[in-house]
């Protein structure tokens, strides 16, 4: 999932208005959008600009396209224009980019944990008048874990969309090799520690865990599976330098410096699935998202596993949202709406989840007979969802660049060893306290 969010957006924002026109061969299209640019020869005609980004391994712009082209059968007074818009912190980068510009898209997918940050820029769209008109059971098919992040002050203000949690891989192969039974992974932190040691050898360590883009995404299971989220629900203030997270932190720290079992230092986002894909680490923590990438490249028996706890079990969510934007006209927020509920159809959901390994973020997607067929051949589909009535909210909060480059960059300075768990999480109090400042007078 990153080029990475945990970046100040200050910089970011520069960094991508200095790189305008040097757009990347490898973007299926040129993002250039707008409420202006979607007219068409025909007054009939509604165009849509969406922004999506692609944060795991596999060929999904294709998936994207063709959804999107699926759309426009069924409403052909409708066309939508996907945008491949790179990471999710490129998209947040160039979304609000074009807000600034006065040249948003008309629909894009952001991660979940954007709305505070969309919102203090009066960017986005309350959906509520949309849900209004829906079945009065339309929106409680969504998992409440996935609508934590979408919703504040009453309002819904995204759709889930490719939403996910931390799962714990494993090669089932490795397991037997070491004497251990590979339908049973690691329960508890002890459990993973002793696991990850016999599993370890020349060429092959025993776990990784990503810590580039989303340091602070790791954490938070360490801070959940100890009892509390990292912030609060209102996003004005954050629980970072808390003595469970301390020890939670210590805990990561230790498997690589003390225990040796994972590497020092920062793992590549991107590397940890392509190392276990390759033999090169026994287990891993990543996301769901990740899963049908793994299932359709892994040449070995693998299993999927809740992550394991210490006080509870626990997972942030992760992922992104549909998001509807204020500064386009009426009739393309209606055109938006119709596309968003397309493409969270249970069929449809069914569909991606299959297609890409993210969570169905409908329930009744489960009950679709394309679903129940592959969760009987494939189990893994399963654990994720299963694994929500663990989960909790992302971090998200007012000022949330700059909050979470606060914990990320002094976890990044934990894992290197430049610095020890309680210092550094007291500083990024600290430092998260000045950012939301503003927000708490």
């Amino acid at each position: 999932m990153k080029s990475f969010l945990n970046m100040s957006m200050a910089v970011l924002l520069t960094a991508s208005l200095a790189a305008g026109c040097a757009k990347s061969q490898a973007e299926p299209q040129t993002v250039t959008p707008g409420p202006e640019s979607g007219k068409s020869a025909s007054a009939e005609k509604t165009e849509l600009t969406f922004y999506y980004p692609i944060a795991v391994g596999g060929p999904l712009t294709k998936t994207i396209e063709a959804m999107a082209a699926d759309f426009t059968k069924q409403h052909p007074d409708i066309t939508v224009k996907p945008v491949y818009t790179g990471s999710y912190a490129d998209t947040a980068v160039k979304t609000q980019a074009g807000v600034q510009g006065k040249n948003p898209p008309d629909v894009a997918v952001n991660l979940s944990t954007e709305l505070y940050s969309l919102l203090d820029m009066n960017a986005v769209l309350p959906l509520d008048e949309f849900i209004a008109k829906e079945d009065k059971n339309w929106l409680a098919d969504f998992y409440p874990a996935f609508l934590a992040n979408s919703q504040t002050g009453g309002k819904t203000y995204s759709i889930p969309f490719q939403r996910s949690t931390i799962v714990l891989y494993y090669n089932k192969e490795m397991f037997k090799e070491a004497g251990l039974d590979p339908n049973k992974p690691p329960q508890t932190w002890d459990e993973m520690a002793e696991y990850a040691k016999k599993l370890k050898k020349e060429g092959r360590w025993g776990l990784e865990i990503p810590v580039s883009g989303f340091a602070y995404w790791m954490m938070q299971t360490f801070a959940l599976q100890s009892g509390k989220n990292l912030m609060s629900e209102d996003g004005k203030k954050v629980f970072f330098d808390t003595p469970d997270n301390t020890a939670g932190l210590q805990f990561w720290k230790d498997l690589a410096s003390r225990d040796k079992v994972m590497p020092e230092g920062v793992t590549e986002w991107a590397t940890v699935p392509s190392d276990f894909i390759a033999g090169k680490t026994a287990m891993m923590y990543h996301t769901t998202g990740n899963l049908t990438n793994v299932k359709n490249n892994a040449k070995f028996d693998f299993g999927v596993a809740f992550l394991p706890r210490k006080k509870s079990y626990g997972s942030p969510t992760g992922g992104g949202n549909f998001y509807i934007f204020k500064d386009i006209d009426k009739k393309k927020q209606e055109a938006a709406w119709k596309f968003i509920k397309f493409m969270t159809e249970p069929e449809r959901a069914a569909k991606w989840s299959m297609e890409t390994g993210y969570v169905a973020v409908r329930k009744s997607a489960y009950e679709t007979e394309a679903m129940k067929k592959y969760a009987a051949e494939f189990p893994p589909a399963l654990v994720a969802r299963d694994q929500l009535q663990y989960a909790a909210a992302e971090l998200s909060t007012h000022n949330n660049g700059k909050v979470s480059k606060a914990l990320s960059d002094q976890l990044q300075a934990v894992l290197t060893g430049t610095a020890e768990p309680a210092a550094a999480l007291k500083k990024a109090q600290e430092e998260a306290a000045k950012a939301l400042a503003p927000f708490n007078k």
